[in-house]
C-alpha cells in the first residue's frame, strides 16, 4: 500500500476511536513532530540511518507514556522490532537465556541498561553483569581469581556486549547506544585485586582494577552477600565505542530544544 492510501485507509478509522484513543494518538503525533537530534557513529556496523531514525522513534513514543527508563527487556523486544524492520534477521533468546540476549545475523549478542540517578557520561556502570552462583568464595583472594574465570566463561556465551544509557538532561531525554568490547574486560587478568574486609557481608566482597598510564580502566566489583554477583563499575566510556545518540524534549517539555554539553564526550 502507498504511503497515500495508508494515510486514508487511517483516517477512515479514526472516527471508530474513543475520545482516550484519539488523545493518545494525539499525543503521540505531537511527539513526533518535535524538533529532535539523531546522531549516528559512521562506523557503526549495527546501527543503520534506518535503524538511528525507527529506534529514535520508539524511544519518543515510549516517552509518551512513561517518565520511566526503557527498561532492559523493552529494549530487548525494541530492538529486535526495530531491526526486522530494517531488513536485518533479529531473534531474542528465551527468557532466562544465560548468555545472549539477542542474535542479530548470526552474531549473539548480549544487551545492558544503565539509567541510574548517579550515572555519568564518561563512566559506565553495569549493575548486574552476571550472576556469581555458588562455589567456594570467603575472605581469599585467590577465591576472586576463581570467580574471574566464570567472568570469563560466561562471555564465551556471546560475541558483543551493547549498553543503552539514559544520560541526565534537564530538559530532554537523552539516549545512547555504547558498546563495550570484551577485549577490553578481559584485561582483568592484569588487574589488583582485593578483599573488602571490613565489610559485614558475608562473603566478604572483593575489587578487581585494571589501570593504565591514564589511570583507572575499569573495576570489577564481587558483590558478595545473598545476591552474588558481578557489578562492572567505572568503564571508562573512552575505552568504548558510542554506536548512536537520541536527544529529543520530554513530553511535557516545549518544542525548543536545548542541547548542552556534548552527550557523547
Amino acid at each position: 500500500m502507498s504511503e497515500e492510501g495508508r494515510i486514508k485507509n487511517i483516517s477512515k478509522r479514526l472516527p471508530n476511536l474513543t475520545e482516550y484513543q484519539l488523545d493518545a494518538i494525539s499525543r503521540i503525533i505531537d511527539q513526533l513532530q518535535k524538533p529532535k537530534k539523531f546522531w549516528r557513529n559512521e562506523n557503526s556496523d549495527l546501527v543503520t540511518n534506518n535503524v538511528l531514525q525507527d529506534f529514535g522513534d520508539t524511544l519518543r513514543i515510549h516517552h509518551v507514556f512513561s517518565a520511566e527508563a526503557l527498561s532492559k527487556d523493552r529494549f530487548e523486544y525494541a530492538l529486535e522490532r526495530v531491526l526486522q524492520g530494517c531488513g536485518v534477521k533479529a531473534k531474542c533468546a528465551p527468557k532466562g537465556n544465560p548468555g545472549h540476549d539477542i542474535t542479530i545475523n548470526d552474531m549473539r549478542v548480549s544487551l545492558k541498561t544503565q539509567a541510574d540517578k548517579g550515572i555519568k557520561v564518561g563512566t559506565i556502570h553495569i549493575s548486574k553483569f552476571m550472576e556469581l552462583g555458588k562455589g567456594e568464595w570467603t575472605d581469599k583472594v585467590e577465591h576472586l581469581h576463581g570467580l574471574l574465570e566464570r567472568f570469563y566463561n560466561h562471555m564465551t556465551r556471546y560475541d558483543r556486549i551493547f549498553t543503552l544509557r539514559r544520560l541526565k538532561d534537564k530538559t530532554n531525554e537523552n539516549y545512547e547506544l555504547v558498546e563495550i568490547p570484551k577485549e577490553v574486560l578481559k584485561r582483568a587478568e592484569f588487574g589488583e585485586f582485593r578483599i573488602v574486609s571490613n565489610s559485614k557481608q558475608t562473603p566478604k566482597p572483593g575489587y578487581c582494577t585494571v589501570s593504565d598510564h591514564d589511570g583507572v580502566e575499569f573495576q570489577l566489583y564481587f558483590d558478595g552477600g545473598t545476591e552474588r554477583k558481578l557489578q562492572v563499575k567505572c568503564l571508562r566510556k573512552d575505552l568504548c565505542i558510542v554506536h548512536a545518540n537520541w536527544i529529543f524534549p520530554r513530553q511535557q517539555a516545549d518544542k525548543e530544544l536545548v542541547f548542552e554539553d556534548d552527550p557523547i564526550s
